[in-house]
């Protein structure tokens, strides 16, 4: 069964090289297609504005233009349609109000493409054969898929996206410039995932803490902890231990 990526971007791309299947790629810029067909072997580009229809649609689009997304090429999904966008509530919906006689999984791999094979979350609202050989191809690929609904999944990312990236950015912000001697195990670690994060791009950043919230919640801890004195800190560091 064939696929159509909708984003040529790294996750666009992650996927069209996961997937056992013939892949066409297409993206608002032209160019950005075309590139990612040559450096990926077996796929090729189509424009943007393409009639030909496709057994599954995969849309590896920003968060922000995800339903549209799903209304624009709903007539070329003969079969299925899935996203990689990272946010779900959005996409089940306008999928399920869309396509209601066709498949429909949104898909959420918990990782930079570099980083694959990694977690997937997967709201399997419509499964079929399709988006199973779907699943069965990230599966084979090394890929840990696991169940969850839209709300649960959504509520996660404000802790695991959200509110991690605000905090580890925060120190980035706050952080003075010291000598590498001075680097504890501690702040080796933090120092390891600024860099993680700010290697990316800041619009899929920007994205996910105007799609979700956490920050607030990681600024009012700062804050807690800051005006600790005494007693009031030790219950902070007893309240923040895993096993408490």
């Amino acid at each position: 069964m064939d696929m159509l990526v909708v984003g040529a971007g790294e996750m666009g791309r992650w996927i069209a090289r996961t997937v056992d299947r013939p892949v066409a790629v297409t993206d608002v810029d032209p160019a950005v297609a075309e590139r990612a067909a040559g450096t990926i072997d077996g796929v090729r580009a189509v424009p943007a504005d393409t009639d030909e229809t496709f057994a599954v649609v995969c849309l590896a689009v920003p968060i922000s233009v995800v339903d549209e997304a799903v209304d624009r090429y709903a007539e070329n999904a003969g079969r299925a349609m899935c996203d990689v966008s990272g946010v779900m509530t959005g996409p089940v919906e306008a999928m399920r109000a869309t396509l209601p006689d066709r498949e429909r999984v949104s898909l959420h791999p918990l990782f930079a493409a570099t980083n694959a094979p990694g977690n997937v979350a997967v709201v399997a609202d419509a499964p079929g054969p399709a988006t199973d050989a779907l699943r069965a191809d990230l599966t084979v690929a090394g890929n840990h898929l696991f169940e969850t609904t839209a709300a649960e999944h959504d509520t996660a990312m404000e802790t695991v996206q959200a509110a991690a990236h605000t905090a580890i950015l925060a120190y980035a912000l706050a952080a003075a410039d010291v000598r590498e001697e001075f680097a504890t195990p501690v702040s080796a670690t933090l120092d390891d995932l600024v860099a993680a994060v700010t290697g990316g791009t800041p619009r899929v950043y920007r994205e996910i803490q105007e799609t979700f919230a956490g920050a607030e919640r990681i600024a009012e801890a700062a804050r807690r902890i800051a005006d600790a004195e005494g007693e009031a800190f030790d219950d902070c560091y007893r309240e923040a231990r895993p096993d408490r």
